[in-house]
Order: structure tokens, then C-alpha cells, then sequence
């Protein structure tokens, strides 16, 4: 499959939040946004990283900001890392739940064993969410799995399907593949997509991995990641983060691939990534899109030249848009 026709789209798109640096390791992006109908707003969940050994370091900090025309976000709550006694957090969403009740899903390194975890958070209204109220949704070791991060949400028919960055564990995996506390950047895993379900946002039904890497030659043989599933000419569309190895990790690039049911996937991008920034590492990644009304809202995380990651939004005609 060549690039995508949107590329550079995406990349003259607004910029909406600027590291806090010039330099690699500086980051502003993991967007999870949600339209809320209630408030007739956008909000966005966004995560601002510092290099290691710069406090605090790696995911430091979550925000929530608001908008109400996709032009001008206003953050109105930011948690700390430290609220969960954690080394990092990471991408994070919001939904309103059919009871009125917001939720809050992120991931961070748990403290007890060093793995990714995801938990949720729940409030009558974001701008009072509480670290405290935390709730572990998945831990990786009940799963068998080495971590669990990155939640993204989609709502189908009534029923809600979590979307999950897995480390699945392989012939390198040791008992000190967690010294680092970041499993994923160290070769001993592979990163794939997991997939859970709820008719409540309460209970949740395990689905298990629904995308993985395959082969060893492809250039996302290490690292399959889902980012956000596109509802598209009655097919759903998966922008997903793919890498050919750990020394790649923060570094991913987007693929694409199409299902009928959410759950058996085929890729579309076999021969390389669909969209890449011009600068630095090529990076492009962490793509958000969702159809709003008569548009299609892409919000994503790309390089700069300086090697640091903006976040950048741009809007599409939903009138004959198209992938492939």
C-alpha cells in the first residue's frame, strides 16, 4: 500500500501542544479525545514526557484539555505520576457512561512489579476526577501478559470495546525484563493489540490479542499497536504504531488495517508505514481519528526536526473520504 493521500494533511495540520523541550525525548501527544453530546465539547487526554534523568522524567504528567471548536483546547485537570507512586504514565482517554458518570481510563508503570497496567477512574465530572478513586481495571501478571497500556475506546451498538497495547512475552523474557520498568523498551517482548468489552464500562469481557506481529523481515515485526478504529464505508479502519524493533520504541510509525468485526484484522500496509513526518526519526503515531458530523477529526503525535513530538490536528470532508 503507498502513503496515504491525507499525509500532508496531517502534517500542516493546527498545532495544538508543543513539548516542553527542544530536544528528543520531549514529548506532547498520546491523544485520546472523546465529543461529549451533553456539553457540546471535545475533550482531549494528552500526555506531556520528559528524556530520563530530566524530572519527571518519561510520562510525567496526563492532561485533560477542553474544546468546543476544535481550535482552542483549554486544559482543565492534569495528574502527576507521582499520584500513583509510578515511574510513568502514559496514553489515557474519558467517556461519559450511559449513567451520566465520566470515566477516566489510563496506564502507568505499576510499582509493585515494574509492568504496565491499565485502570479506571470514575466522576460526575472530570474537572474533580481523583488519583485516589483508581481502580485497576487490568494487571498484566492476571493476564498472563508482561503489560497492559494505552486504552482507547469505541462505542459499537451499545457495547464498548477497549483497545489495548500488549507485551507479550517471548524466548528473551527473564526475570529481569522489568528492571527497566518498561518492558517495552528492551527487546525481551512484542508489542500487539488486545481487545476488551462492556455493555457498562463496569464489567469487562477479555477478548484477547486481536493484532500481533508476524514474520521477522516486515518492517512492524516487532510492535503492532492499535491507536483508534475509523467506522468507515461499513468496514472499520485501524490506525496502528508499528516498529521492527525495541530500538524503535517512541519512535513508531503508522500502519493500517481493516476488519469487519473488530476482531480478525488484515493488514494493509505490509510493506511499510501510510503516513511519516519529514523530520528526525520519520515518527508519525499515536493517530486519534473519529468522525465528528460532516468531518473526520485526526489529532496525532509527530518528530519535529529537532527530534522532540508536537501534537497536530487536522479535519477532513467525511463526504467521500477514503483509505484505500
Amino acid at each position: 500500500m503507498n502513503r496515504l493521500k491525507i499525509e500532508e494533511s496531517l502534517l500542516q495540520g493546527t498545532l495544538i501542544r508543543e513539548p516542553v523541550g527542544n530536544e528528543q525525548g520531549y514529548w506532547a501527544g498520546a491523544p485520546g479525545w472523546v465529543w461529549d453530546e451533553k456539553d457540546q465539547a471535545a475533550y482531549l487526554c494528552y500526555r506531556i514526557r520528559r528524556p530520563r534523568g530530566v524530572e519527571p522524567d518519561r510520562g510525567g504528567e496526563v492532561r485533560i484539555a477542553k474544546s468546543t471548536d476544535f481550535k482552542t483546547f483549554e486544559d482543565i485537570w492534569s495528574v502527576h505520576k507521582n499520584a500513583y507512586d509510578s515511574a510513568s504514565i502514559e496514553k489515557s482517554t474519558v467517556i461519559r457512561g450511559k449513567d451520566g458518570q465520566w470515566r477516566y481510563f489510563t496506564s502507568f508503570v505499576a510499582p509493585e512489579d515494574g509492568r504496565w497496567c491499565t485502570s479506571i477512574n470514575k466522576s460526575e465530572n472530570l474537572e474533580s476526577l481523583d488519583a485516589a478513586n483508581t481502580r485497576r481495571l487490568f494487571n498484566a501478571n492476571d493476564m498472563d501478559l508482561e503489560g497492559i497500556k494505552d486504552p482507547w475506546l469505541l462505542e459499537v451498538d451499545g457495547i464498548y470495546h477497549l483497545f489495548l497495547s500488549v507485551a507479550k512475552n517471548t524466548a528473551k523474557t527473564n526475570e529481569s525484563s522489568h528492571d527497566s520498568l518498561d518492558i517495552f523498551n528492551t527487546g525481551e517482548c512484542t508489542s500487539a493489540t488486545a481487545l476488551a468489552t462492556s455493555s457498562d464500562l463496569e464489567q469487562w469481557d477479555w477478548q484477547g490479542i486481536i493484532l500481533e506481529p508476524e514474520g521477522d523481515t516486515s518492517w512492524d515485526k516487532y510492535c503492532r499497536r492499535i491507536n483508534s478504529v475509523l467506522p468507515l464505508n461499513g468496514r472499520y479502519y485501524a490506525f496502528y504504531d508499528g516498529s521492527a524493533g525495541h530500538h524503535e520504541n517512541y519512535e513508531e510509525k503508522t500502519g493500517l488495517a481493516v476488519s469487519d468485526d473488530l476482531k480478525s484484522w488484515e493488514v494493509l500496509s505490509p510493506d511499510g508505514p501510510v503516513v511519516l513526518s519529514p523530520h528526525a526519526s520519520g515518527s508519525l503515531r499515536y493517530i486519534d481519528a473519529q468522525r465528528m458530523g460532516d468531518e473526520i477529526v485526526f489529532i496525532h503525535e509527530l518528530t519535529r526536526a529537532n527530534g522532540a513530538h508536537e501534537m497536530r490536528l487536522a479535519k477532513f470532508a467525511a463526504d467521500g473520504f477514503s483509505l484505500v
